[in-house]
């Protein structure tokens, strides 16, 4: 997938409703790259989330290395919101991710008013555990 910020607030932007928007959430989500079954274990589950969600990083071969992340959940609303935290942070360095202002970026986007409470918990706690391999990785 390699839709920028802008383009994701454009495309929400140029959506009619919220329910318009929730299926292109769901279909954001259906293009995630899949997550081989062997990651799907306890030790790269997510922490805060309703829902099951899987997180792994890794460094790209770039100098200054960036970072790919890989998620999958078991909830397709999740996944829809995994790929939107994709499109600000998959593939940047360390120090951009940890930078990102992710929280006015869901704002900007009308995701803080439009999903649960119990959603918005999940989302902060994938948040801060990419923020967290990012900050990890940026002292390695």
């Amino acid at each position: 997938m390699t839709m920028t910020r802008d383009e994701l607030s454009e495309t929400f932007e140029l959506l009619d409703d919220w329910e318009e928007r929730y299926a292109f959430i769901i279909d954001l989500g259906r293009k995630l790259e899949p997550m081989p079954d062997v990651d799907m274990i306890d030790a790269n589950k997510v922490r805060g989330c309703l829902s099951q969600v899987w997180l792994t990083v890794r460094p790209t071969e770039d100098s200054p290395a960036r970072l790919h992340f890989c998620a999958d959940s078991d909830a397709h609303i999740v996944k829809g919101l995994i790929a939107i935290l994709f499109i600000l942070f998959n593939d940047r360095t360390p120090e951009e991710i940890i930078a990102l202002d992710a929280e006015a970026e869901l704002q900007r986007l009308g995701l803080d008013q439009h999903i649960s409470p119990n959603r918005r918990n999940g989302v902060a706690s994938m948040i801060q555990r990419i923020k967290a391999e990012a900050a990890t990785l940026a002292t390695a």
